[in-house]
């Protein structure tokens, strides 16, 4: 869906997933050595070389993430997300890191619900 979003809307779909998913990653592993507007900032200054780097950092971000979760890690996908973006395949490098966070989320959704259970204070009255 992502790929088809960013086609149809001529890449503004791109800079609308890219801030998301620094937000969403970040916030959920607690990992914020990537600020989401810094980072669209700094992709546009840098006429997307910057892209590079963010690729690299959100792949060791979304690892970070996975072990929050104590999801079993996927795959490193941080060499091939650089090697596509130097290609300038980031198309691609969003649809499989938004498949992966697809299947994190419902893991971590899955969890949530347990851990709420055991915290609930009614029970000591």
């Amino acid at each position: 869906m992502v790929i088809l979003l960013t086609i149809v809307t001529c890449g503004i779909y791109y800079f609308y997933w890219f801030y998301q998913t620094t937000k969403e990653l970040t916030e959920y592993s607690e990992d914020y050595r990537l600020s989401p507007g810094l980072s669209i900032a700094l992709t546009i200054v840098t006429c997307g070389f910057y892209q590079i780097y963010w690729w690299y950092r959100i792949a060791d971000i979304f690892i970070s993430a996975q072990q929050k979760a104590k999801y079993p890690r996927l795959n490193d996908n941080k060499i091939l997300f650089v090697v596509l973006t130097l290609f300038g395949l980031d198309i691609i490098n969003m649809a499989i890191l938004q498949s992966d966070m697809n299947q994190l989320w419902e893991k971590a959704d899955q969890t949530i619900p347990n851990q709420a259970a055991d915290f609930d204070d009614w029970t000591d009255y």
